[in-house]
């Protein structure tokens, strides 16, 4: 499993965010506080509070491609 601090801004970013995240076949998190979804659900998405930084965790070994994909999302 790989863990990232994302951020999703505008509702424009949590668009593109779904339409990426769903190109890939595992699963995907979002955690934010005790609360953790489905990172394909744009309907649970906006039900986390986007104005604090969110964990993601990608249940994948190789998630090279699929950082580069949501890297601008990425808090470095």
């Amino acid at each position: 499993m790989t863990k990232v601090t994302i951020s999703l801004q505008a509702i424009n970013d949590v668009k593109e965010f779904v339409n990426i995240v769903m190109r890939y076949d595992f699963d995907i998190d979002l955690v934010s506080g005790r609360y953790a979804i489905d990172a394909k659900s744009i309907m649970g998405i906006f039900s986390l509070d986007l104005s604090k930084p969110i964990e993601l965790n990608a249940h994948t070994d190789e998630p090279d491609s699929f950082l580069k994909a949501i890297s601008k999302f990425i808090v470095k």
